[in-house]
C-alpha cells in the first residue's frame, strides 16, 4: 500500500485503534482478575482463621488448644508458605502454639506493626515470613478464659503470596497471548475489509481506463450507493466533453467558410488587376489564406485530441488508403505492401490517422519507382521520442508507449542537406511534382498535436523513409 492511499490511511487508523484499545482492555481485565484473585485469597485465609480459632476454643479450656481439624494439609508441610500460630499477649504466661509448617519459627503479626483491625476485628498485612517468603497475614485477638484467668491471645494465619503471583502471571501470559492473537486477527479482518470495500473504486478505475483506451464510452457498472454519484458526474463530464468538442468542430468549420470566401473574392479581384497594388493585395491574401489554413488545422486537431478514448487500428486504415492509391497510380504499376500487426493501434482519431497516412503514402507513390512499404511497430515501454518542448501547461502529456509508423519507397530519396532541413509549411522538395508542399507539414503538425513527431531518413529501399511516432493504444 502506498502511504498516500485510502487503503493505507484506513489500515493505519485501524492499527492505531487496535494498538490503543487492546492494551487498555487488557489492563482493565487484568485489574479485575487480580482483584478477584486477591479477594478469593483473603476469603480463604479468613475461613482458615475462623476454623483455627474455633478448633482451638473447642480443644482448650482456659487456654487455647491445638487445632486438629483444620482441613489444610499445607499446614503440615515444612515451610510450605501456609502457617498458623497462637501466642499470648500482654506478657501473660502461656504456651504459644505453632503449625508444623513453621518448624520452630514464628511469623510476624499485624498487631506488632500497629495495624488497625477492620469492622470484623481482623487485622490484615503483607509481611515477610520464614525463608523471606512474602506472606498475607490475618490476625484476630481473642480472650481465652474468664475472670482473673482470662488472657488475650493472638491468633494468626498466613498464606504465601507466591500462589497469587503465580496465578496472576499465568493469567497475564494467557491474556497477552489472547489479545495479541485478537489484535492480529482484527488487523487481518481490517485489511480484508479495506480491500473488499475499495473494490468498487478499482472497478471505476478499470472503467475509466476502458474509456481512455476507446473500448467504452461511459461508465456503466453496478456500484455502491456512495459511489453512484461519482459515476453519474463522470458520465455527465464525458458527455459535456463530447458536446464541447462537437461545438468546437462546428465553429471551426463555420469560421473556415466565413473567412475563405471573402479572401477568395479579394484574391480574384486582385488577380484581374495588373497594378502593383493589386499584386501586393493578392500576395498578402495568399499569405492570409495559408495562415488561416494553418491555424484552423491546428484548432481542428486540438479539438480532436481533446476527445477521450479514441483508438484506431492502423492496418484497416492503411489497407483502405492503399486500395485507393492503387487505382490512382495504376499506370505506374507500384507494388504497395502493408505490414502492421494487430497490436498496432493508434491512440487518436481515425480521420487524423487517415490524413497523416494519406499524405505520406501519396507522397511516396509520387516518387516511388516500383515499391512502397507501410509498416507499423509498437515500441517497447521506456522508449522516448525527442520532440520539441511545449510551453508549460500546453500540449498533450507524453504517452507511456509509442507506435512507429514507417512509409518507405524506392524512389530517388533526399540529399543529406534536404534531410537535415526542418519540415516547414509550403516547403517543396522538387517543383517537378504537383502539390502544394503542405503534406509533410500537416503530418508534422498532427503528430505534434498528439505529442509525437515526424522525421525523414534514408530508406533501406533506397528512397525516402518517413517515420511517424504516435501514441500507442494499449489494453
Amino acid at each position: 500500500m502506498r502511504t498516500n492511499s485510502l487503503a493505507f490511511r484506513l489500515f493505519v487508523t485501524a492499527f492505531a485503534w487496535v494498538l490503543l484499545v487492546l492494551p487498555i482492555a487488557g489492563f482493565l481485565i487484568y485489574s479485575l482478575y487480580r482483584q478477584e484473585v486477591e479477594t478469593a485469597f483473603d476469603r480463604r485465609i479468613s475461613v482458615l482463621l475462623t476454623v483455627i480459632l474455633s478448633d482451638s476454643i473447642d480443644h482448650g479450656e482456659n487456654d487455647p488448644g491445638v487445632p486438629k481439624d483444620v482441613g489444610e494439609p499445607l499446614f503440615e508441610i515444612t515451610h510450605s508458605g501456609w502457617y498458623w500460630q497462637i501466642k499470648p499477649l500482654d506478657g501473660r504466661p502461656g504456651k504459644p502454639l505453632y503449625s508444623r509448617s513453621l518448624a520452630g519459627s514464628s511469623i510476624p503479626v499485624p498487631s506488632e506493626m500497629n495495624v488497625e483491625p477492620n469492622d470484623r476485628e481482623v487485622r490484615w498485612a503483607n509481611l515477610e515470613g520464614p525463608l523471606e517468603q512474602q506472606l498475607r497475614v490475618a490476625e484476630t485477638i481473642y480472650v481465652f478464659g474468664e475472670g482473673k484467668k482470662a488472657a488475650r491471645y493472638s491468633v494468626a494465619v498466613a498464606g504465601t503470596l507466591g500462589e497469587v503471583e503465580a496465578s496472576l502471571k499465568l493469567f497475564r501470559t494467557r491474556l497477552s497471548l489472547a489479545l495479541a492473537l485478537a489484535g492480529v486477527g482484527l488487523l487481518a479482518v481490517t485489511l480484508f475489509q479495506v480491500r473488499f470495500g475499495l473494490i468498487p473504486l478499482l472497478r471505476v478505475e478499470k472503467g475509466l481506463a476502458a474509456i481512455r483506451s476507446g473500448s467504452a464510452t461511459r461508465l456503466d457498472m453496478e456500484v455502491p450507493s456512495e459511489i453512484n454519484p461519482l459515476q453519474v458526474e463522470i458520465n455527465a463530464l464525458l458527455k459535456s466533453n463530447q458536446e464541447i468538442v462537437e461545438r468546437a468542430r462546428t465553429h471551426v468549420g463555420n469560421l473556415a467558410h466565413a473567412l475563405k470566401t471573402p479572401l477568395a473574392v479579394i484574391n480574384n479581384e486582385a488577380r484581374d488587376d495588373a497594378s502593383p497594388f493589386a499584386r501586393k493585395v493578392s500576395e498578402q491574401a495568399g499569405i492570409m489564406a495559408d495562415q488561416i489554413n494553418l491555424y484552423l488545422d491546428r484548432a481542428r486537431m486540438a479539438a480532436r485530441i481533446g476527445v477521450i478514448g479514441r483508438i484506431t487500428e492502423v492496418k484497416p486504415v492503411g489497407d483502405s488508403i492503399v486500395r485507393a492509391l492503387e487505382r490512382i497510380y495504376r499506370d505506374k504499376d507500384i507494388a504497395f505492401s502493408v505490414e502492421c500487426p494487430s497490436a498496432a493501434r493508434f491512440q487518436g482519431e481515425r480521420q487524423d490517422l487517415e490524413e497523416m497516412l494519406g499524405n505520406l503514402l501519396d507522397n511516396a507513390a509520387k516518387w516511388a519507382q516500383s515499391k512502397v512499404v507501410l509498416s507499423a511497430i509498437p515500441l517497447a515501454e521506456g522508449f522516448r521520442v525527442p520532440t520539441e518542448a511545449a510551453p508549460p501547461g500546453e500540449g498533450p502529456p507524453a504517452p507511456k508507449r509509442w507506435l512507429e509508423i514507417r512509409v518507405e519507397d524506392d524512389g530517388p530519396g533526399l540529399t543529406p542537406e534536404q534531410l537535415a532541413a526542418p519540415i516547414s509549411r509550403g516547403r517543396r522538395l522538387d517543383e517537378t511534382k504537383p502539390g502544394s508542399g503542405l503534406g509533410h507539414s500537416i503530418v508534422a503538425d498532427l503528430a505534434h498535436s498528439y505529442g509525437g513527431k515526424l522525421s525523414l531518413a534514408k530508406a533501406d529501399l533506397g528512397g525516402l523513409s518517413a517515420r511517424l511516432y504516435l501514441p500507442l493504444a494499449t489494453e
